[in-house]
């Protein structure tokens, strides 16, 4: 029985749990929003609150403490600058978990976890890629314009060889 037995194994040893739970902890801090199964994910949840309530204490010392756990410099300067001062006036509850179908490999549940308010900042990403997928567009139609152009001068320039040899004979 697991009475009174809290959190989650995860099928892993202590050390490489604790690199697991850190490392997605740090890249939700950068990203704003990942995917994981949703075992790792409700497993995560308590650490990035406890991350993000260092981040509203703004010390020194919490400063200490979320750079002895994140794995990046600039995922604690993002924490303390950006994070905290969106979460300034709220009490905890700052995760969303939404499920999001099953793994192809194991059938297992996926999920993705994002900070709440990270909309904008997802939004501002999609408009992004749309941006830089449109001008890559452009730049293979550009291209590919060029490569027929180049073919119709060369067919051209055959063209005219072949009728010359034709005058020739």
């Amino acid at each position: 029985m697991r009475h009174k037995v809290a959190g989650y194994k995860l099928g892993r040893t202590t050390s490489h749990r604790r690199s697991l739970l850190r490392n997605l902890v740090t890249s939700l801090v950068m990203e704003e929003r990942i995917e994981t199964t949703i075992p790792k994910a409700k497993a995560m949840r308590p650490l990035m609150e406890k991350m993000i309530t260092l981040g509203k204490r703004g010390d020194l010392a919490a400063r200490r403490q979320a750079a002895a756990y994140l794995m990046t410099r600039e995922s604690v300067n993002k924490l303390f600058d950006t994070l905290a001062p969106r979460f300034g006036d709220r009490n905890g509850g700052y995760l969303r978990i939404v499920r999001a179908g099953w793994q192809k490999g194991d059938g297992a549940d996926k999920a993705f976890v994002e900070l709440l308010g990270s909309e904008q900042v997802q939004e501002e990403k999609r408009q992004k890629r749309a941006e830089v997928r449109a001008k890559r567009a452009a730049e293979t139609k550009k291209a590919m314009e060029e490569a027929e152009a180049q073919a119709q001068a060369q067919g051209e320039t055959a063209l005219e060889t072949d009728k010359k040899e034709e005058d020739k004979e």
